[in-house]
């Protein structure tokens, strides 16, 4: 089979089932090509290619005595930000680089239960908290599509190691947007479930701006992904019950009426990003769903408050252990984000916690009018790959006073019982891909997914010999 390291999960695991595929090949294509595109796009942190093959051997024999699950033999990158038991858990910082993890996180755990194999540890910024992926541990990470840009973050290496084809599916983290950037920096689906959907860690499962999610090259992978991960745990306070599974198969959108917001109100959107939501809509309305523009009050300012008021009273205080404010360990966005934590006090998270919901209401109205909401994912293609916070974003737009200001992403973390999926809608001129932005009503996932998959039907065929990466 040609091109094997891009087959779609759904098509391996039919493979798998009838014997016309083995998962030992699928891991060897998959490491073969991680062989050929790690020295330019550095994406994993760690790999484990030997005991992979061991484990897919071990799937080959699960499947010839018909007892395969639902991820068996299916290579799986999960984000070094996610605890495994025994392997390194350094966050992509110097300070913590001999840390070894002594527990596995619920939802990793689901993922070894349900056969997936671990074959590599994926690129996050220091402490995931920057758009692109780039430490002072691990280097820079890029993108695979054009290597001169970042492929997003702070789930970089997972976004970069799907785009190229060194894995089959894999894991993010969003408390900004660290799933749905790099989806759409690098082509790929990527997935922001519902606060509560898929079980955190504590203390940052009471974090309502933090989720962990799916990403994949298809829907539908996402969705297989995603029904894996999600369900209520014991150790989660506000895991949600019951289970959703969100559906598999998906009724057309045919008279579903969608509000289109170009700019959320606010941003300052690139022209090819534009141009692409667009046509990403025209694709929505041949589907049959009615599109229609809406307009959201929605200011800059008031947005950046609520969000450092956030990071600021969480952020800070979560790294305080560690953290040293004149030490060489650290990245600069690490250090400018602690001190900017530093003003933030009690009465600031009070007022944010006003504007976030002063922010929600105009976007409550509007999905009760309206089945979803879709908009650009991120207001410019990608950013440079070693792009610093100062810097400007973009030669093709005014350069915002916050780098906050090009993050369309983080109202919906804000909103955070809004699942949101970012999928391509389609290339820069710099070669990178855009993304867009499918919001539901809270808590109303399948809808997402029914509309991605709607979405995805109609958009030109991607990661074909012709459009996938040159690496």
């Amino acid at each position: 089979m040609t091109d094997l390291c891009y087959i779609s999960a759904t098509d391996a695991l039919r493979g798998f089932a009838a014997g016309e595929l083995s998962p030992v090949e699928l891991v060897e294509a998959v490491i073969a090509r991680a062989e050929v595109v790690e020295p330019t796009i550095n994406a994993f942190a760690d790999t484990f290619f030997d005991e992979a093959l061991t484990k897919a051997k071990e799937a080959e024999a699960r499947y010839a005595a018909g007892d395969a699950r639902p991820l068996e033999g299916l290579p799986v990158a999960v984000k070094e930000e996610a605890a495994i038991e025994g392997q390194r858990w350094t966050q992509g910082s110097l300070a913590l680089r001999d840390e070894v993890a002594d527990h596995t996180a619920v939802f990793v755990q689901r993922i070894i239960d349900a056969g997936g194999i671990v074959h590599a540890r994926t690129t996050t910024p220091e402490f995931s908290c920057a758009p692109v992926t780039w430490t002072k541990l691990w280097g820079v990470t890029r993108n695979p599509w054009n290597p001169e840009f970042s492929p997003g973050g702070s789930s970089g290496g997972s976004g970069a190691s799907l785009a190229a084809g060194s894995t089959t599916l894999a894991t993010g983290s969003d408390i900004g947007g660290s799933i749905r950037i790099p989806s759409s920096f690098s082509g790929v689906v990527g997935f922001k479930p519902p606060y509560g959907r898929v079980p955190e860690v504590e203390i940052f499962n009471l974090d309502h701006y933090c989720h962990e999610g799916p990403m994949a090259r298809t829907v539908a992978d996402c969705a297989l992904l995603e029904n894996v991960i999600a369900g209520p745990h014991p150790s989660d306070i506000v895991s949600l019950r019951p289970k959703l599974e969100v559906p598999t198969t998906y009724d057309s959108i045919a008279g579903m009426r969608i509000a289109v917001s170009a700019d959320l109100g606010c941003y300052n959107v690139d022209p090819d990003v534009a141009a692409a939501t667009e046509q990403a809509v025209e694709r929505l309305r041949d589907a049959g769903a009615t599109v229609e523009p809406v307009d959201l009050p929605w200011r800059l300012e008031d947005i950046s408050r609520a969000v450092n008021a956030h990071f600021g009273m969480i952020f800070g205080p979560s790294i305080a252990e560690i953290y040293v404010a004149d030490s060489d360990d650290f990245c600069s966005y690490v250090h400018e984000l602690a001190r900017a934590s530093e003003p933030i006090g009690k009465a600031d998270f009070v007022a944010g916690l006003a504007l976030e919901g002063m922010l929600y209401r105009p976007l409550g109205e509007i999905l009760e009018r309206f089945d979803a909401l879709v908009c650009p994912t991120f207001a410019v293609p990608a950013l440079p790959a070693a792009w610093q916070t100062h810097e400007p974003v973009s030669d093709r737009i005014a350069t915002p006073p916050d780098w906050l200001d090009v993050m369309m992403t983080l109202p919906f973390n804000i909103a955070s019982r809004c699942p949101v999926m970012s999928v391509p809608s389609g290339r820069s001129r710099d070669g990178v891909p855009t993304g867009l932005s499918i919001v539901g009503k809270t808590y109303d996932d399948s809808t997402v997914f029914r509309i991605a998959a709607a979405h995805e039907a109609r958009m030109p065929r991607w990661y074909t010999p012709d459009l996938r990466p040159a690496l």
